[in-house]
């Protein structure tokens, strides 16, 4: 017979190979029954990260999305100023060539100095001009300054009468013109050499 002692001993014995047996076996296979709540918080977690992209994803789009908005608002904003500072420059180019008219009537006027009164004419004339200038109209001063190829268009060169005037506009043939600081008339000039 055994004594109690070597059966509680083998008992003891039993139960530390069964405890051992047991903690060998709790995550070792996703189908034994108490161990899928230790991977669903894992299955949490992936989850989370997987929203956590889409929301960046989402809020990325939004971003640009918004930019470009802010850009098309800018540019529409933009054109519709330039629509607006040009909306009449069809009919203001038409009357550049009533106003060069003007300009050579008033100088025909200026050398007869007759006996009549021409005030009213003068007075018509400039009022053109004021009408014009406070739409945007702006005359070109070219005469005695550089040629610039950006705003002059040579006709011809001649021998320039003072060596100060070389390479300097020597004569105005057409005015040239900006509309609101953009050229809408290139003056014709004829530029010493």
């Amino acid at each position: 017979m055994q004594s109690k002692r070597e059966k509680f001993t083998e008992e003891s014995d039993m139960d530390a190979a069964s405890d051992r047996e047991s903690t060998v076996d709790i995550n070792t296979d996703d189908n034994v029954a108490g161990t899928h709540h230790l991977n669903q918080h894992l299955e949490e977690e992936d989850l989370v990260e997987k929203l956590n992209g889409e929301l960046q994803e989402q809020k990325d789009k939004y971003l640009r999305l918004l930019a470009e908005f802010e850009n098309y608002k800018r540019r529409s904003s933009r054109e519709r100023l330039d629509l607006s500072q040009t909306a009449g420059k069809e009919i203001i180019v038409s009357l550049l060539d009533v106003l060069d008219d003007c300009d050579r009537a008033e100088n025909q006027l200026q050398q007869e100095k007759g006996s009549q009164d021409m005030s009213g004419v003068l007075l018509v004339f400039n009022k053109l001009r004021n009408i014009l200038q406070n739409r945007g109209l702006k005359p070109m001063e070219s005469l005695h300054s550089e040629f610039d190829v950006e705003k002059h268009e040579a006709i011809s060169e001649i021998p320039a009468p003072s060596p100060d005037l070389k390479g300097k506009v020597v004569a105005e043939v057409m005015k040239g013109y900006y509309l609101n600081d953009k050229i809408i008339r290139f003056a014709k000039v004829i530029v010493g050499k």
